[in-house]
């Protein structure tokens, strides 16, 4: 193993694990696991979100689920490289199960998996269209009172949620919701999206005007588009916004804006939805087979009560309401807490010569 390269070993190990998998030997896929080994598995072996930590856990897992899955085909990626430092092998890799196709990474240190993750990325029988499997686009040739694309798209937003109902309904409208429709739509199934905000994008623009992503560009891609070469590391909130707006337009997005979940209520004979929705004043009900709540975790203000804030003559407000520095040069300032937004706007308002401090609680 020493006159080995990184690549080989990896795949060394790939290729053990793959032989005791297939053979259904759960004592020989155990061993070749680390004590203290972390399994972090998204879909593809558990259905669920799942981290296994120890051979043990990982072997009770297999136990449950080895059966139905069925993987095989574990193959280091060629175009991702092989890195080594530390004694620690790192590689990207391909597999599949019975019902899909997967990508993962695993972590070797001396010789065993150290962590492990596998990510179910498309069903058999159900990819997406792209690729070679995009649409055509084009029709070639001649027909009586064809319809144009912008024709089939207007009837298509006419009567989706109304004389034809979607298969899956969205409930929030940001950037969780917009990816989700998006890989519906090029799954061929019938989605709505649903957010209260004006346009989409608005959960970004209406935040605090120092906000910028915290997360560098290279992980915030939406599928299918990824941002341009040129786009800045840390976007300011209102491109964002700007990108997602020209998102869903672009990937032909069934977007309710203006509209609000009233009350949903599911029907387990029928197998589906009454969804009740405020659609720009307008009541519409829906009967979708899917719900799905993409409001985010961030998307009510969690508002603490402190005792006295009833006789404080001040201005209160959540960061989620915070207007922006401008009004406050000379003024004393207190931000309860410490995360990300309160060092935005503690900076924000500093610049902008406000007597700003920040309290936290640990």
């Amino acid at each position: 193993m020493l006159d080995t390269t990184a690549e080989q070993r990896a795949q060394a190990v790939l290729d053990d694990l793959g032989q005791a998998l297939e053979s259904g030997d759960i004592d020989r896929a155990k061993a070749l696991f680390a004590t203290d080994c972390h399994w972090r598995d998204l879909v593809s072996f558990t259905w669920n979100i799942r981290t296994l930590e120890g051979p043990d856990q990982v072997a009770d897992m297999l136990r449950a689920q080895l059966g139905h899955i069925a993987p095989t085909g574990w193959r280091v990626d060629p175009a991702e490289p092989v890195g080594e430092e530390d004694g620690v092998v790192t590689a990207w890799f391909t597999f599949e199960t019975k019902v899909g196709r997967g990508y993962g990474l695993v972590r070797l240190r001396d010789g065993r998996i150290w962590t492990l993750l596998t990510a179910l990325q498309e069903l058999k029988g159900h990819e997406e269209a792209k690729g070679p499997s995009r649409p055509m686009g084009a029709k070639h040739g001649a027909g009586k009172n064809r319809p144009s694309w912008r024709e089939e798209r207007e009837a298509e937003a006419a009567e989706l949620g109304y004389s034809r109902q979607p298969h899956t309904l969205i409930i929030g409208g940001g950037q969780g919701g917009i990816a989700l429709g998006a890989r519906l739509r090029h799954l061929g199934v019938p989605a709505i999206i649903i957010d209260t905000n004006d346009r989409p994008g608005d959960s970004w623009r209406r935040r605090y005007k120092s906000l910028c992503l915290h997360d560098p560009v290279w992980y915030d891609h939406l599928p299918y588009l990824k941002f341009p070469d040129t786009w800045p590391v840390f976007a300011p909130k209102d491109k964002i916004g700007d990108w997602l707006e020209m998102y869903t337009r672009v990937m032909e997005l069934n977007y309710w804006t203006r509209s609000t979940c009233k009350s949903a209520r599911y029907d387990e004979a029928k197998g589906e939805w009454t969804v009740v929705v405020d659609r720009d004043g307008e009541q519409v009900t829906l009967h979708p087979k899917e719900l799905v709540l993409a409001t985010g975790m961030s998307g009510k203000a969690n508002v603490p009560n402190f005792p006295g804030m009833d006789r404080f003559k001040g201005e209160q407000h959540h960061s989620s309401k915070h207007p922006g520095p401008d009004a406050y040069a000379g003024k004393k300032v207190v931000i309860v807490g410490s995360n990300n937004s309160a060092h935005d706007i503690a900076a924000a308002l500093w610049e902008h010569d406000a007597d700003v401090t920040m309290i936290q609680r640990s």
